[in-house]
């Protein structure tokens, strides 16, 4: 039975549902294991690995009798957490309260948290105990000193210590890389990368990020077309958006374009940090597009016309300059279509500027609305704002014109089944079943800091109403049917014919992390890919969704 729980909780650590992890944890309090053997410190390291720190604390404090394991394990689990400020803060505990000398596995974690404090007087106390210890030789936990050193600028440290290490890694190599790259030491930094065995990815982009850092970006721009030549495959775009960031500091506009092309080419455009990397270029193009349009008047003498301020206005939308959108509108000596308004009133709603969003909604109805789309976004924009009133308007007006709605349906694929789900669906036999799945979840989601984003219903009710329709959304039916139906550990596959609204896509995040699942939804947008609580899109859909929600139609 004990080799059993444990290979059980090792099993939860790595997959499965966290729900089971805490029903074992359960068992074994039953049965009084739970100070026994390497039990607890499974337990740690189960509840760590899960993101769940305070039940990994709370088996720690309860321990009786404390190892270098607990210690490493609880040490390892705050640095994950991103509170490495308390794992030194505790580290004096483990002599006092267990009487143990670390290590080398205790000295890597509490040399990572010094790293990622930038506490070089602390980094130095405890790489002068690990020089003491029996431990000395450890090439691990120098690779940790060489990285805590480097990221504290203290490169003759880490150098020094990076010369005793007798099978360097690619951490170690990546460190110390990195560390001369952001100090300037440009030609110390590409012979380290020479002098590798084997150049990567991560190696590389140490290199080339680091001397863009320091200022050195036209030989960035030459060592990352030699990446290239080299046969090196980006499979990480952090790259991309470094090399962006220099061509924005350049104003080298079109190496910029080319590079936003890889981004294209190799499928990166919806990741956060590329995108705002190159918003920081259509910045740039958004003042070179005042100058030519104000060249025009001034050097050339020539009158714009209506395309040419349609341009600019494009150009000011797209950029997020709304305040200078609007006053072109309200300025320029050309009556405005409805699509332009209508284009306009889109990137309110993108760039959450809901005020002006409402005087743009006012002025597009009073134009006489033609074009359906316009309808739903002045819809979507009263309904944001809780003007009932002005959506009922909106309504009645979509039904004079029968403008259709498409309701909202998601397909889960198993094999060779298929199972169709609409919103708040009541007659599905399994409806009790994904109901109650569907409840544990939310309960664990909110435990997680989970706050139901009721801005995505469109209806004029309250809050909890509000939140009972969110969660009938189709996409939630169909995943909860795939947990309950699906092979265990197999990835579940959605496809969506509406985009997920925004609350949907933080729940499915939630969902793929606690129950240690992918889940893959193919919406009327993009694929959205689920995995470790993180979605492929960078959330960046979330952006973008408001703007083709069907009105008084649930997902």
């Amino acid at each position: 039975m004990h080799h059993h729980l444990l290979q059980s909780l090792r099993l939860c650590a790595t997959g499965g549902n966290p729900f089971s992890g805490k029903a074992l944890h359960a068992r074994i309090l039953k049965i009084g294991l739970d100070q026994h053997g390497p039990l607890p410190n499974t337990l740690i390291y189960m509840y760590a690995k899960r993101g769940l720190l305070k039940d990994a604390l709370q088996v720690f404090d309860d321990m009786r009798q404390r190892d270098l394991v607990s210690w490493a394990s609880i040490l390892t689990a705050y640095n994950r957490a991103n509170l490495p400020n308390r794992s030194i803060s505790i580290f004096p505990d483990m002599f006092g309260r267990d009487s143990l000398q670390p290590d080398h596995f205790v000295f890597a974690s509490l040399v990572n948290s010094c790293a990622a404090l930038n506490a070089l007087q602390i980094g130095r106390q405890v790489h002068a105990q690990f020089v003491l210890s029996e431990f000395s030789s450890d090439d691990i936990t120098k690779s940790s000193l060489v990285d805590m050193y480097a990221k504290c600028g203290s490169l003759d440290d880490a150098r020094a210590v990076f010369d005793t290490i007798c099978t360097k890694n690619s951490v170690s190599w990546t460190a110390i890389i990195s560390g001369y790259a952001k100090a300037g030491r440009k030609s110390e930094s590409v012979k380290l990368l020479r002098d590798m065995k084997v150049q990567d990815l991560f190696s590389w982009t140490a290199l080339i990020s680091g001397l863009i850092q320091s200022g050195h970006f036209v030989s960035a721009f030459h060592l990352f077309v030699e990446m290239q030549k080299e046969g090196i495959k980006i499979i990480d775009p952090f790259i991309l958006s470094s090399v962006i960031g220099a061509s924005a500091n350049l104003a080298a506009q079109e190496l910029g374009k080319q590079v936003h092309c890889l981004v294209l080419k190799l499928g990166f455009e919806s990741n956060l940090y590329v995108c705002n990397t190159l918003i920081d270029i259509h910045v740039g193009l958004v003042n070179k597009g005042c100058d030519l349009f104000k060249s025009m008047v001034d050097d050339y003498g020539l009158k714009p016309n209506l395309q040419h301020y349609t341009c600019l206005l494009d150009l000011y939308s797209r950029s997020g300059y709304l305040d200078e959108a609007e006053n072109l509108l309200n300025t320029m000596p050309f009556e405005v279509d409805e699509a332009v308004w209508a284009s306009l009133l889109s990137a309110c709603k993108r760039f959450g500027k809901t005020q002006m969003g409402i005087r743009i909604a006012n002025r597009l109805m009073g134009l006489g609305v033609k074009d359906p789309s316009s309808y739903i976004l002045l819809s979507n924009a009263y309904a944001g704002e809780s003007m009932w009133e002005n959506v009922a308007k909106v309504r009645r007006l979509m039904e004079a014109i029968d403008v259709k709605k498409e309701p909202g349906y998601s397909c889960v694929h198993l094999g060779k089944e298929t199972e169709v789900f609409y919103a708040g669906e009541t007659g599905h036999p399994m409806k009790n079943e994904m109901r109650v799945l569907l409840k544990d979840l939310d309960e664990e989601m909110r435990k997680r800091g989970y706050v139901p984003d009721v801005s995505f219903v469109l209806h004029d009710m309250g809050k909890k109403e509000k939140e009972n329709q969110l969660f009938w959304h189709s996409e939630r039916l169909a995943v909860a049917y795939g947990l309950l139906n699906g092979v265990p550990g197999s990835v579940i596959r959605v496809v969506k014919n509406l985009r997920v609204c925004g609350d949907c896509h933080t729940v499915l995040k939630f969902i793929c992390s606690i129950v240690g699942r992918e889940i893959v939804v193919r919406d009327a947008s993009r694929f959205h890919h689920f995995k470790d609580g993180r979605c492929s899109c960078s959330d960046f859909c979330c952006d973008m969704e408001a703007l083709s929600r069907k009105v008084s139609v649930g997902s």
